[in-house]
């Protein structure tokens, strides 16, 4: 390949590995979760509530990095599971708070075991988990 599109090597691209990596990390959660009957967007959706209690769409979506296109659905068949619930903010009919109720309170409980049972499937050193969580937080930003 000539070297004016070395750049077009796939082996080139920062993006193919956290795709690929993002992608096999979510498929060795899907055990885990399905033992708790949630997806993954479902389970990060329910940290955040776990830690907040009660949060509106859009903080959520500034948590998870998701739109409110993508939350709708998501937190519709949450509610119909019964483990959140949804309603409009009394002082601001257009905001929608999310909270957990008293059965996704107690989902915490079955919940508790996925991160360790994650951390035997990734093998990084606890530094090297912390560098790579460093990494992926300033791409973000």
């Amino acid at each position: 390949m000539d070297k004016n599109y070395d750049a077009l090597k796939l082996e080139n691209q920062i993006c193919f590995p956290l795709y690929a990596c993002s992608r096999e990390i979510i498929k060795q959660y899907k055990p885990f979760l399905d033992e708790i009957d949630l997806t993954y967007t479902q389970y990060i959706a329910m940290m955040v509530l776990w830690e907040h209690q009660s949060v509106t769409v859009k903080e959520l979506g500034q948590y998870l990095f998701l739109d409110s296109g993508t939350l709708t659905p998501l937190l519709k068949k949450m509610e119909a599971k019964g483990i959140i619930s949804r309603r409009r903010d009394q002082e601001d009919e257009r905001s929608l708070i999310v909270s957990l109720t008293k059965e996704g309170e107690a989902l915490k409980e079955r919940a508790v075991e996925v991160p360790q049972k994650m951390a035997q499937c990734v093998r990084l050193a606890p530094e090297e988990a912390k560098e790579l969580y460093r990494l992926l937080y300033k791409l973000l930003g």
